[in-house]
């Protein structure tokens, strides 16, 4: 066992974890040298690439294709290397391993990290919902300890028919969470969209079917015309993320936080790319953070650059992560408490800027 650092240490419910960055859920998290590595550079936890039954979510993953942007939608290199501003756009799919192997796998890979006070945490994506609740049993009696249930993944309505599920409707999000809540007792973090008008809605939904957690957000779907050759990008609509997406994240934490109180766990993903902005998620009410572009893009070591980072920012501080949750959220106000600024308006506009 390491030795915790408890100014880091965080809780989601009944899960205490080391330090709240947990390498998300994707391509790098796919084989067992990738979970290892990820654990490795000091995730608390590390979710691994989704599975479901569906043999055309499998066969999804033969099609995959990415690209990576600067802020000026330049195309930039895959070379583990990019700058803060970039931008994943992306098709993914899911393992292609026969789910007895792949959960044999991931049970060998979490009592691993229980040496190493970590977790990795299986992750089911909805196609069929008898079928995932099966499969949920199947992982709580093969002795895991967590697992995460993504019913928003973005590519829910581009991929083929029946291949994976993007839930927005609150009351079937409800029914599909408290079927699988009675299938089995082991902690539930439900994974949302982003793809709604309301989030906090679909969180309130999950949390009164019995989600122990709700991990928001997914990604959002984009297109994006290349000025070269007039194609699309890839060929097709595709996800899209980057550290853009903080700001709209960070809001629908905060709101939830209000809405459903400081009890109810949050985990945030989509947007951080940096221990700061893992610290940022945290001041807005999320008790731990997936990073999953970032590390996809830039390398496991982002990860401990990441738990450095957040280690120096609550040392600065002076308190600890428990202490500084929801410490943004709770401050929140409305335009109308603002205190009035009168023509302070004409200070930015352009006719305002000296004249050379």
């Amino acid at each position: 066992m390491t030795r915790l650092n408890t100014r880091l240490t965080t809780r989601v419910g009944s899960i205490t974890l080391k330090n709240p960055v947990i390498c998300g859920s994707g391509e790098h998290t796919m084989t067992p040298e990738g979970i290892r590595a990820a654990l490795a550079a000091g995730a608390a936890a590390v979710v691994a690439k989704s599975t479901n039954e569906s043999a055309a979510a499998k066969a999804q993953l033969d099609k995959t294709d990415y690209a990576l942007f600067d802020s000026q939608w330049n195309r930039l290199p895959w070379d583990f290397k990019p700058p803060v501003d970039a931008t994943l756009f992306c098709r993914s799919g899911l393992v292609q391993a026969e789910f007895g192997v792949w959960l044999e796998d991931i049970a060998q890979l979490d009592a691993e990290a229980v040496q190493q006070d970590a977790y990795v945490i299986p992750s089911l994506i909805l196609a069929d919902l008898d079928r995932c609740v099966e499969h949920a049993r199947l992982i709580e009696a093969r002795g895991l300890r967590v697992l995460e249930v993504n019913i928003g993944a973005p590519h829910g309505e581009e991929a083929a028919k029946g291949a994976i599920v993007l839930e927005r409707d609150v009351d079937r999000i409800e029914t599909i969470v408290s079927r699988i809540r009675a299938a089995v007792r082991l902690p539930l973090w439900i994974k949302l969209t982003g793809q709604s008008e309301n989030v906090v809605a679909l969180a309130d939904a999950a949390r009164r079917g019995g989600a122990d957690a709700v991990v928001m957000m997914g990604r959002f779907m984009g297109f994006l015309p290349d000025l070269e050759t007039g194609a699309p990008v890839l060929g097709t609509s595709a996800a899209i993320g980057g550290g853009w997406a903080l700001p709209l994240t960070a809001r629908w934490l905060m709101m939830t936080r209000k809405k459903l109180g400081p009890s109810v766990p949050l985990i945030a993903t989509n947007g951080a790319r940096n221990g700061l902005d893992v610290a940022r998620f945290l001041l807005s009410g999320a008790a731990a953070t997936e990073m999953t572009s970032a590390i996809f893009t830039g390398g496991y070591q982002v990860i401990a650059a990441a738990v450095a980072e957040l280690e120096a920012y609550v040392r600065q501080r002076g308190k600890t992560v428990s202490e500084l949750l929801g410490e943004a959220a709770d401050r929140v106000e409305t335009y109308q408490d603002q205190q009035d600024r009168p023509q302070y308006w004409r200070e930015f506009a352009p006719f305002a800027a000296p004249v050379d």
